[in-house]
């Protein structure tokens, strides 16, 4: 043989198990054997939208009981020119739990945009998960990169140990994250998930290994119950934090992505350690310190104690200081990084700045108060930022936000009564009361559903809405079709119904502003001559003659036109006349309104 094709022996040896392998995931995909594994699929419902895709998690779980799904939110796959794309990225408490849906942060944060903003298209899209940690954040992070986000929020850090690939956690892998992230990548290729699922199987068959699906998912997640401050599990746990979120700045940075980057909060008064040590300097002894310090109004120790408390709790479920640490480390590293300081904004909010059960259900989720707080941490920071820049007068505050956020008490009782069967759970085992009594009322009974999943949430916001048009609670009605407008942002129905409900109840500009969202979304002839109508009823001349222009370009013979422009056009010049128009004036501005169909408006200035 000469030495030529012994060169091409050895090339062809080399290459024929890579040819090999490819043609086998090939065939694989060709027969849809196992799930793609990227962050986004198109929207089976709408090929114009991309969604998270439900199998995105798969890679990061060694047993796939345990992948937790995210949620289904549309964003359109060609960017609409003036759209304001925000993308989410964290843990369980950055997904909402346990309230989920509306009573995440993210959602407080869409509601007060799309009020502050009303002419702005904001598409806001939370792609956590809960039971992860950095590793899945960094992967995110990195494939939301095509899609062209004007921010990426964050708010990770208290799943490092036990969350997927964590160094305390049931899916852990040995090695440096470099090699975990390799690992993270090659579970996207379909062979691997063959030999995975294959090796899994015979585990199961000769090994007797299953997942015991009665225990929370808290309680599969954690392999090494008791890390200790300063072991190796706990070092390598900062470690990961540092170097993956370190990364996840560095590639968003350099796309001039803005990245918020948020501190954590967690339980300091209200929580006892979950498992101590024995002796001095336990987890337990400090928190009798801190416990001691707070009753003889000792503020400053009691804070210091119950701080040392939490960084001895041998069962890391809440993240340790030097987590906070490397966030405020990291945020000032990269160009275009913010630091958001939610935990000093939760602070403000505790009675002596102890985080308790005033923003916060048990360890490291917040009640309902703790979540618009976050909102309202990443809202302000975007605002100093200015990437937000609110007009004069126009800006929802964080009052009103709390008192117009349509959230329901089904929402409330469910998320009350997911924490209570939590609790019931290690490592809390706390029995639920024997007084505990669900009620009868419609909400509870709709709540109690959703509870133990014998209806979505959907379903849920279904029934409840048919039981306000039952009872003819139209503040109800709105309320509920506002959620499901958060839900369903490109539902122009939705928009509709909440205009027609909000001016039904007597909020005109409420439902000007649905319906100029529904003609932004779909700008057909009946949305725009519904916006015109709004307008004219909510007594807003100027802004109703902009629409009926536009109508009247698209109506080539002007019939009756002419003249309603020429009495809006009188009401404009009437109003001029301010504070000192006569009564004739006043019943002539009537008139108009009377003339052009809109009696509401016509009521303001009529002779009483």
């Amino acid at each position: 043989m000469n030495k030529n094709k012994l060169i091409w022996f050895k090339v062809l040896a080399l290459l024929l198990p890579v040819v090999i392998l490819c043609l086998a995931e090939l065939m694989l995909r060709l027969f849809n054997y196992g799930h793609t594994t990227a962050l986004f699929v198109k929207d089976p419902d709408d090929q114009s939208c991309m969604v998270m895709n439900p199998y995105a998690s798969a890679k990061f779980f060694s047993d796939s009981v345990n992948a937790t799904k995210g949620n289904h939110e549309q964003f359109k796959i060609v960017k609409a020119p003036g759209t304001f794309r925000i993308f989410v990225l964290g843990e369980s408490t950055t997904v909402g739990y346990p309230y989920m849906h509306n009573g995440s942060f993210h959602r407080w944060l869409q509601y007060r945009l799309m009020h502050t903003f009303p002419d702005r298209n904001f598409e806001v899209v939370n792609v956590s998960l809960t039971a992860v940690n950095s590793y899945t954040v960094l992967d995110f992070a990195r494939q939301t990169i095509p899609y062209h986000p004007d921010a990426v929020l964050i708010y990770t850090g208290h799943n490092e140990y036990y969350g997927a690939l964590g160094t305390g956690s049931t899916s852990r892998i040995a090695g440096k994250p470099f090699w975990i992230n390799t690992v993270v990548t090659l579970r996207g290729l379909r062979l691997v998930q063959l030999i995975e699922n294959a090796v899994q199987g015979v585990q199961k068959v000769f090994g007797g290994a299953h997942t015991d699906t009665r225990d929370n998912l808290m309680k599969r997640m954690a392999a090494s119950q008791e890390i200790a401050n300063g072991s190796a599990d706990y070092r390598q746990g900062i470690t990961q934090f540092n170097q993956n979120m370190t990364e996840v700045c560095r590639l968003l940075s350099a796309q001039h992505i803005p990245v918020f980057l948020s501190t954590l909060v967690s339980n300091e008064k209200d929580l006892k350690p979950f498992i101590s040590a024995s002796g001095p300097r336990s987890a337990n002894e400090f928190y009798q310190l801190a416990n001691t310090a707070y009753a003889k109004g000792d503020y400053k120790s009691a804070k210091s104690q119950y701080i040392q408390a939490k960084e001895s709790d041998l069962l890391r479920f809440r993240a340790p200081e030097a987590m906070n640490a490397a966030i405020k480390k990291i945020a000032t590293q990269f160009p275009g990084v913010y630091l958001t300081d939610s935990r000093s904004l939760f602070e403000r909010y505790s009675p002596h700045g102890i985080l308790g059960k005033e923003t916060l259900l048990e360890h490291v989720h917040p009640n309902l108060l703790g979540y618009a707080l976050l909102s309202d941490a990443f809202y302000q920071e975007m605002k100093r930022s200015h990437l937000l820049r609110p007009g004069a007068g126009m800006e929802m505050s964080f009052a009103q936000l709390l008192k117009q956020m349509p959230l329901t008490r089904v929402d409330s009782l469910y998320g009350a009564w997911q924490i209570m069967m939590l609790k019931t759970g290690w490592p809390f085992n706390i029995p639920i009361p024997k007084d505990f009594k669900r009620g009868g009322g419609m909400d509870e009974k709709i709540a109690g559903a959703l509870a133990v999943d014998r209806i979505s949430w959907a379903d849920a916001m279904d029934n409840l809405f048919r039981y306000s048009l039952k009872i003819n609670d139209k503040a109800m009605a709105l309320k509920i079709t506002e959620a499901l407008i958060l839900e369903n942002p490109y539902h122009v129905p939705y928009y509709l119904y909440a205009g027609r409900l909000s001016f039904e109840t007597q909020n005109f500009n409420h439902g000007l502003l649905y319906f100029k969202k529904a003609w932004m979304l779909e700008p057909s002839e009946a949305n725009l001559q519904n916006l015109y109508l709004l307008c004219l009823k909510a007594d807003h001349p100027e802004e109703a003659l902009v629409y009926l222009n536009k109508l009247a370009a698209g109506n080539t013979s002007g019939q009756g036109i002419d003249r309603a422009v020429s009495m809006i056009r009188d009401i404009i010049r009437l109003k001029q006349q301010g504070a000192l128009m006569p009564d004739s004036s006043k019943n002539r501005i009537a008139w108009n309104y009377r003339q052009l169909n809109a009696q509401e408006a016509a009521v303001k200035y009529e002779d009483r």
